[in-house]
């Protein structure tokens, strides 16, 4: 299973962020004094298929679909929240899909709960497939996203990390028709 180190950083609040401590990648034993924003999946963005010519299995190419994702923070005083994030994801090669190797974007948006987002930023990830596989999983981590908030009194709860696949405007509406492949 391949793990790839990214950092994200919210450059919202300098001051704030200036007073910020690392995590060196892991949590102290302390209890958190509060709750860590939700880690979700946006479910338009959550698969894609790419397809060429008619809605048939034989034209699909390359997939890739978001299993999960799982988050850990950590709270220091006043400062912003650190996070750690995991993308749990699978990829695919369907009968029309040509080569070996496939790069796949998509991204991670930290947004105030309910409201705007504050960053969104994206990502890539290559995968090569082995001759005769067709589907490969893989865990992409994210060791550090920093989380502002303006008052030791600010809950997590009030933030949301989202994650999703780039996808192009005939890739959503197949993902938001629900439609799913089987082969007969």
């Amino acid at each position: 299973m391949k793990r790839a180190k990214h950092i994200i950083t919210v450059a919202i609040l300098p001051l704030v962020l200036a007073g910020c401590s690392t995590v060196g990648g892991t949590f102290g034993k302390k209890q958190n004094i509060g709750p860590c924003p939700a880690a979700l999946v946006l479910w338009d963005a959550a698969r894609k298929v790419e397809i060429d010519g008619d809605e048939k299995y034989e034209n699909v190419g390359y997939t890739a679909e978001i299993l999960g994702v799982r988050s850990l923070c950590e709270y220091y005083d006043d400062n912003p929240l650190d996070a750690e994030l995991d993308i749990d994801m699978a990829f695919g090669r369907g009968p029309n899909a040509e080569g070996d190797t496939k790069e796949y974007r998509y991204f991670v948006a930290i947004t105030r709960k309910g409201m705007a987002v504050i960053d969104k930023q994206f990502f890539s990830t290559t995968v090569k497939f082995e001759p005769g596989q067709q589907i490969i999983q893989q865990t992409e981590r994210f060791d550090k996203i920093i989380i502002p908030r303006v008052e030791k009194n600010t809950s997590g709860t009030n933030f949301e990390i989202i994650v999703g696949l780039e996808l192009t405007p005939d890739e959503l509406e197949f993902a938001r028709s629900g439609k799913r492949f089987r082969i007969n």
